[in-house]
């Protein structure tokens, strides 16, 4: 089941991704967030329950509220029209939380390949944090990226190959996923930097409230 949730994060942050890219308007990307937020709160809420006696379960499934939450926040922040700081600061108590995940899954659950998964996922919602929180509207470009890759790297396809049987050999998945990791996003970086997609002038029914507020980036 944790499989199946996991295959629709990939939908969504490949979709949030393209929000961020200018491709997709932010409301329409909102109304998918809601279904992917809740999706992946009663998902672990059944998966909590049914293994009641088995901790290592729990904690797998724990995690995974982390991202309901996101993306409930984030869908009816878009909806809404509502300022995006509280969506960035609860980002980076998920980037935080996931190195501990990450640790988790190396040490405790016996999976590196989804430790360095949630290696990558604290990256992206420490990159959510500078975006939202902070205000560094200048990565937005390099974010749109970065989360639109990871959508499919870090969950639609392992979803897929959980799903199929094909998840295997997670030593070499893991290094396989450190290396590509490491390579593209650094490699975007200077590639994305000083070229962010242009805003379009916002319409007088959007600016409908003068001290309307940008909703995600």
């Amino acid at each position: 089941m944790g499989a199946v949730g996991l295959l629709y994060v990939g939908a969504v942050l490949f979709i949030n991704g393209m929000m961020l890219l200018k491709k997709i308007d932010p409301r329409a990307a909102g109304i998918f967030n809601l279904f992917v937020g809740g999706l992946q709160v009663i998902t672990p809420t059944v998966l909590i329950i049914a293994n009641l006696a088995n901790p290592a379960q729990i904690l797998g499934a724990s995690g995974i509220y982390l991202f309901g939450f996101t993306y409930l926040y984030v869908g009816i922040n878009l909806l809404g029209g509502f300022d995006s700081t509280g969506v960035g600061y609860f980002s980076l108590f998920v980037a935080i939380m996931a190195m501990g995940y990450a640790y988790a899954n190396f040490r405790l659950l016996g999976d590196p390949a989804f430790g360095v998964i949630w290696l990558y996922w604290g990256f992206l919602w420490f990159l959510f944090f500078v975006l939202l929180g902070l205000k560094h509207e200048q990565i937005t470009r390099y974010t749109g990226w970065v989360t639109a890759i990871q959508g499919w790297v870090t969950a639609a396809i392992p979803a897929f190959l959980i799903l199929t049987g094909y998840w295997r050999n997670t030593n070499l998945i893991a290094f396989i996923l450190a290396v590509f990791g490491v390579v593209v996003f650094i490699g975007l970086w200077p590639l994305t930097r000083g070229r962010e997609p242009a805003v379009a002038a916002p319409s007088e029914e959007a600016m409908g409230d003068r001290t309307h507020r940008p909703r995600w980036t």
